[in-house]
């Protein structure tokens, strides 16, 4: 274990310590142990209800809001590499750490003023694939306010066993996490968002996992006609604080680059976060000019920012 990791080991729990074999959890093991998050600062894991919903857009939407009010942000690619929508969200890759184990590591790089942590998977190794626990995942010596996780797999497979992959930023812990689930204005959008929910209600009944408490609908400005009332009993509670993301035309084709992300989704996140009191209500956002730096001193800066 490296310094960095041993200094941050209060982010521990039983699923932190791999295995070469994952192990199923049960709800009772998760219950039992609350996970201390205070070196991440305040942790938002962003699900996606279906693949393609427009969960990496948006959560590379609330970590720039967060940077440009001057926040220090960790955006989090939890995804498999082959299907990562953050794969040119930095000008430059930065160094690897390594994983639990020698298939997995982590690659941290820089997005502007924000630390970017990516899967990184050998594609030569035979080990078997040991998805990073939380220590892992934090870059060093940087203190952080928010770490902001784009969970990125599929949210059945997910729901299956939270104490496994990505769905450990799910779990209950000091301060709690704020997730939030992404859905697209649809009646199967809705109808899926309704499955991940029911799929998690075992684990937030043993108050395991912290279940999503926001809807966030990408590609319209409110519900079409006839679809909000196709919602099931689980996600119709969350329809009247859901928070609209508009369509925008350059990320749908270009996806997500390193640049900044457009007005119209950041002004929708700064809402997201005020109304979660991540940011303060009538916050200023700091009129700094969106870097544009070299990739060697891209670079530099991810090499001081991970140790």
């Amino acid at each position: 274990m490296t310094a960095s990791e041993d200094r941050h080991s209060d982010v521990r729990s039983r699923v932190d310590t791999p295995t070469t074999e994952p192990q199923q959890s049960t709800l009772t093991d998760l219950a039992i142990e609350l996970v201390d998050w205070t070196v991440f600062g305040r942790i938002v894991p962003i699900l996606a209800a279906s693949p393609g919903a427009g969960a990496t857009s948006i959560a590379v939407a609330i970590a720039d809001a967060l940077q440009l009010a001057g926040r220090s942000v960790l955006l989090i690619d939890a995804g498999d590499p082959v299907r990562s929508g953050l794969g040119r969200a930095a000008r430059a890759d930065g160094p690897r750490r390594d994983g639990p184990g020698p298939a997995a590591g982590i690659r941290f790089s820089r997005r502007a003023r924000a630390v970017l942590a990516r899967l990184d998977v050998s594609q030569s190794a035979a080990e078997p694939v040991i998805f990073p626990p939380p220590p892992f995942w934090h870059p060093g010596s940087r203190s952080l306010d928010v770490t902001v996780v784009d969970i990125g797999h599929d949210p059945w497979r997910l729901a299956t066993d939270p104490a496994l992959g990505p769905g450990q930023w799910l779990r209950v812990g000091s301060p709690s996490p704020i997730p939030a689930l992404v859905v697209r204005p649809s009646v199967p959008g809705l109808a899926h968002a309704e499955q991940v929910l029911a799929r998690l209600e075992p684990w937030v009944r043993a108050n395991a996992v912290t279940p999503p408490t926001q809807l966030l609908v990408v590609g319209a400005r409110r519900w079409p006609k006839g679809v909000a009332g196709t919602a099931g009993r689980r996600t119709s509670i969350l329809l009247p604080d859901a928070v609209f993301f508009p369509h925008d035309r350059a990320v749908a084709v270009r996806g997500v680059t390193a640049d900044v992300t457009p007005p119209a989704l950041q002004s929708a996140a700064e809402h997201l976060l005020r109304s979660w009191r991540v940011l303060p209500p009538r916050t200023r956002r700091l009129h700094v000019r969106w870097p544009r730096i070299a990739r060697e001193r891209d670079s530099r800066a991810s090499d001081r920012d991970t140790g």
